[in-house]
């Protein structure tokens, strides 16, 4: 009698064990990945150009280390396994675009050193931005951890609970990023001479690109890249 006890209480034991076993394993990772927009040959050269200035201080950008040049329009985690379903949406919303101006213009340094090229907010890049998030965003894990900056800034934290990243609609700063928590000294002195002289260039935004990222949003590879007509 206690032996068959036992025997199971030992068997729903195993049985629950590989229950959980099974549900940890059938759990889809995560993949950090971006829909962004990609920018005419003006823009790159800007970027280059002010890469290569800092590059003369020391300092060596993303541009620098090979990183395509873009403005992220959404960025979020995604059920790994999502990509053709990402790629479908974004090629339904380039078959119905052309490509449209975009002027870069300015420098900015945040308190914690990141370093970005300014893009004018325009119309269509908003309505660009407002399209891809509200196609991609149900494709989002939903599961995905709130990043802890975001609980700092109750606007950013409420558009990151509802569509996944904190940084789009009345969130949206277009953007294109230079380099990250840099630790350089220099980059404050640099960042005077910018404001001096700022940089600017125009260009058009023509097409979109989907990208697994680092943590720093910066594509460690590109898997699709769609162009207007």
């Amino acid at each position: 009698m206690f032996y068959q006890r036992f025997t199971s209480k030992l068997n729903a034991a195993l049985i629950t064990a590989g229950l959980l076993s099974f549900s940890a394993s059938s759990q889809a990772k995560s993949i950090s990945m971006d829909v962004f927009a990609i920018p005419s040959q003006p823009i790159v050269s800007l970027v280059k150009q002010t890469s290569d200035s800092l590059k003369k201080e020391g300092i060596h950008t993303f541009y620098e280390q090979g990183f395509a040049v873009h403005a992220t329009l959404y960025l979020t985690d995604f059920p790994e396994g999502a990509e053709d379903a990402i790629k479908t949406a974004v090629k339904k919303i380039v078959a119905q675009q052309q490509a449209f101006p975009i002027k870069a213009q300015g420098f900015t340094v945040t308190p914690s050193n990141w370093a970005f090229i300014n893009l004018e907010l325009s119309t269509k890049l908003q309505r660009l931005a407002d399209e891809v998030t509200l196609a991609i965003e149900p494709l989002r894990d939903q599961q995905a951890d709130v990043p802890g900056w975001v609980s700092h800034y109750p606007n950013k934290l409420e558009a990151f609970k509802r569509y996944g990243s904190p940084n789009v609609f009345q969130n949206f700063q277009p953007h294109l990023t230079l380099l990250a928590n840099e630790p350089s000294p220099k980059l404050a002195n640099f960042n005077v001479k910018m404001k001096a002289t700022p940089p600017v260039a125009e260009g058009q935004i023509i097409g979109l690109g989907i990208g697994i990222t680092d943590e720093f949003g910066q594509q460690k590879e590109v898997i699709a890249r769609y162009f207007f007509n």
